[in-house]
């Protein structure tokens, strides 16, 4: 029996507020703040910014999200945004009129508008499935995919539902076709394990703020080497061609260089100290916690809650049974719609924040959060049935 009375080590107090809206925005670390504080005193005294330090920050995070993810560093690609891998993705892909790119009707729109940006400038078609359920099912994407479909969009836990996708039986029929399947891990990654190489996936990007703990401005992307190679390069960026120590020849040589793999697709400005050093911080604590021990904390705070709900007065609308379906996103309703508003304000009342999305209530709670917590949310929401 998971002990959930303690939340995991590492973070603030929150003033004696309770924060159950990691879908949102994840709660720094201590030693991330640390952290931010030593890159801080770095720019205070611009000496403090060595050679060393602009090239380490970018390779101390590619270490650290290779060891999250299972991956080798150097197929790391740093951003700042899930949609920075989106976008990377959509832009850098071999286009041809009139191909297809798959996309769920309802799904967050940083999944849909590069897609459509791509139509507009490439003559891309942009199909959306409309699932009878919350998230596209194994079988409905068989039945949309064409002879011109080449990419598969969507989302591993769907914001606006909590419903996680099957990623396993969506990857295996995108390569029985051919199909290149491109993954947005934002609302899963920190909350449940996950390694890449033995998924069907072939592109992945996830933000840095949410269930990592990050800092706001952070992500990353990840893209199997074989699917890189087919991408064209969008763009030069000086530092991922030369070193720093290159400017000091008395010549400096400026020619393009190939051969750079991921590091041809990163963010400008890898040396990005005030957001890249605490967010590596943050993932290492993570990391240091251990990926299955934050799941199953999490998924016992699922639980309580899901237990604790009066039924007689709310619904429940995302998966209640544990299970690969069921994500840490938490949709619920009473059961007079129009009293949403009027419960969500006697919530944030009380100091405790939940989240208002598609007409619901949302509560995401995370390796911070305690069985307190749950008892304090279910409390308001009893007084407000």
């Amino acid at each position: 029996m998971t002990d959930i009375s303690q939340a995991l080590p590492g973070f603030g107090d929150f003033d004696g507020r309770t924060w159950l809206n990691t879908a949102h925005q994840g709660a720094l670390p201590l030693v991330a703040a640390d952290a931010a504080r030593d890159a801080i005193s770095w720019k205070v005294a611009p000496f403090e910014l060595t050679t060393e330090r602009f090239s380490g920050v970018p390779a101390r995070l590619r270490a650290v999200l290779g060891r999250l993810l299972d991956v080798p560093s150097d197929e790391v690609i740093l951003g700042n945004s899930a949609s920075y891998g989106l976008h990377l993705v959509a832009s850098a892909f071999p286009w041809q009129e009139g191909d297809e790119v798959l996309v769920m009707e309802g799904d967050f729109p940083s999944d849909i508008l590069p897609w459509l940006l791509m139509e507009r400038r490439h003559g891309v078609k942009v199909v959306r499935i409309r699932p009878r359920g919350r998230v596209v099912e194994p079988d409905e994407l068989a039945a949309a995919i064409t002879s011109r479909t080449r990419v598969f969009c969507t989302t591993w836990v769907h914001s606006f539902s909590g419903f996680a996708v099957d990623l396993d039986a969506l990857g295996t029929i995108c390569r029985e076709h051919g199909v290149s399947f491109v993954i947005n891990g934002s609302q899963a990654l920190g909350a449940r394990s996950f390694n890449l190489t033995e998924a069907p996936v072939d592109a992945f990007t996830c933000v840095g703020h949410k269930w990592l703990c990050g800092p706001y401005g952070t992500g990353f992307a990840w893209l199997r080497p074989e699917f890189r190679d087919r991408l064209h390069p969008i763009k030069a960026y000086w530092l991922s061609m030369q070193t720093a120590e290159d400017l000091g020849k008395e010549l400096v040589e400026v020619e393009l260089r190939e051969g750079l793999g991921a590091r041809a697709y990163d963010v400008f400005g890898t040396a990005n100290f005030l957001n890249f050093v605490p967010f590596t911080a943050a993932v290492q604590h993570i990391v240091d916690l251990g990926l299955e021990r934050i799941r199953v904390h999490d998924q016992a705070l699922v639980t309580r809650f899901i237990e604790g709900l009066d039924k007689d007065h709310f619904m429940i609308t995302s998966p209640t049974e544990p299970g690969p379906r069921r994500s840490t996103l938490i949709f619920f309703s009473h059961r007079d719609a129009g009293r949403n508003q009027q419960v969500y304000a006697a919530l944030s009342r009380q100091g405790i924040h939940f989240a208002f999305r598609a007409g619901s209530l949302r509560l995401s709670p995370h390796l911070y959060n305690t069985s307190i917590d749950i008892e304090r949310a279910l409390d308001v929401l009893t007084r407000e049935r």
